[in-house]
């Protein structure tokens, strides 16, 4: 009689485990798709025909992994076709606003004229495009690098350098030397010149000059270009050590053609004597 009503205690524990764990899992499936993480916990799975069985459980989230990564900025070029603004602002070819309006009218005004769209400012609200030819993207694409080229890279010091093309030889070598000293230093070196009154120097030549007198261990980072109407300016910088192994074998090849020149010279007029 008492082994009747333990065996009867324990089937009636194990439908009610079987209830509860069907509606506690029942109730998981049916619920809606949340961000939640559960934590490692035992499990109790009952069976009347075997052994109650223990299981280790693993933690595990619902959360959609998401990883942000910074948007890269896009390169300046034509953008094709591919225009995922509904409207946007356009500037034509000779640099016209021409206002605000649909994508499509700004595809159809780029066939018309068979010009290619270029995206100026994205952030903007709305977005500026502008429509320019192949040869305007290409010039500007060369001076984005120029500038980019020509501004100082982090923790580079960079000195500057400003006088007239009507300078005195001794105030040039002393702007000279000084130069050779921020080379020295691995600075950059930035030389401005202005075109004096009734002055003909060539400042192209002028630039030249100077580097000529530190071309040893300085060369271009921003070749001379006029910045504005009598006003032109390069940047200088100390070469790198590669530039520097090949500077040197080309002079010593110089040096060595001379050399070989001189001999070949010298050979006819010891025959004579």
């Amino acid at each position: 009689m008492a082994t009747f009503c333990v065996m009867k205690l324990l089937c009636q524990a194990t439908r009610n485990e079987n209830r509860y764990a069907k509606r506690f899992f029942g109730t998981l499936l049916t619920q809606t798709p949340q961000k939640r993480a559960f934590p490692l916990f035992w499990i109790v799975v009952p069976d009347p025909r075997k052994s109650t069985v223990f299981g280790l459980t693993q933690p595990f989230c619902t959360a959609e992994k998401s990883q942000t990564q910074p948007k890269k900025k896009a390169a300046f070029g034509s953008v094709g076709r591919r225009i995922p603004y509904r409207i946007l602002h356009l500037i034509n070819q000779d640099g016209e606003s021409l206002g605000t309006m649909h994508r499509a009218e700004a595809l159809k005004l780029m066939d018309q004229h068979d010009l290619k769209l270029v995206l100026l400012q994205e952030n903007a609200e709305p977005p500026v495009y502008r429509l320019m030819t192949g040869q305007q993207i290409h010039e500007e694409q060369l001076k984005r690098a120029e500038k980019k080229k020509a501004s100082p890279k982090p923790g580079v010091v960079q000195k500057e350098l400003s006088f007239s093309s009507a300078i005195a030889k001794n105030d040039l070598e002393t702007k000279t030397k000084q130069i050779a000293q921020w080379i020295e230093k691995k600075y950059h070196v930035k030389v401005t010149i202005r075109q004096a009154k009734d002055s003909n120097t060539d400042m192209l030549v002028l630039f030249d000059q100077i580097l000529e007198t530190v071309s040893e261990k300085a060369t271009y980072l921003s070749k001379p270009k006029v910045t504005r109407e009598g006003v032109s300016t390069c940047i200088l910088r100390h070469m790198s050590d590669k530039e520097l192994k090949a500077y040197q074998k080309i002079e010593n090849q110089k040096n060595s053609t001379v050399r070989k020149d001189e001999n070949e010279e010298l050979k006819p007029s010891e025959l004579h004597q």
